[in-house]
């Protein structure tokens, strides 16, 4: 089977977000906004995972703009989270 780089980019950001969960929780002793990003950070791969599964273009299309809203809706948390400096402009970049 062909190597999909939409999984495999989806699946690696959902590893980093995970970091970036016990890092904010471990570190910077927060529950509130870590528990949005991670929720919405790992559910991008989720979707994309179903999409790929689809049966039809339809079940396909539906799955994959899930996985789209909630890419941007983890845009929205992780600029909250660097305003309020709970990460750096990198700080992502390094988990």
């Amino acid at each position: 089977m062909k190597e999909n780089v939409i999984q495999l980019k989806t699946f690696e950001f959902a590893v980093r977000i995970v970091k970036l969960y016990q890092y904010l929780v471990e570190e910077k002793k927060e529950g509130v906004l870590s528990k949005q990003i991670l929720r919405y950070g790992t559910s991008i791969g989720a979707n994309t995972e179903e999409a790929l599964g689809g049966y039809s273009k339809k079940e396909f299309a539906s799955k994959i703009g899930i996985a789209y809203k909630e890419a941007r809706e983890t845009d929205y948390w992780l600029r909250l989270l660097k305003e309020t400096k709970f990460i750096s402009g990198t700080g992502f970049k390094s988990l």
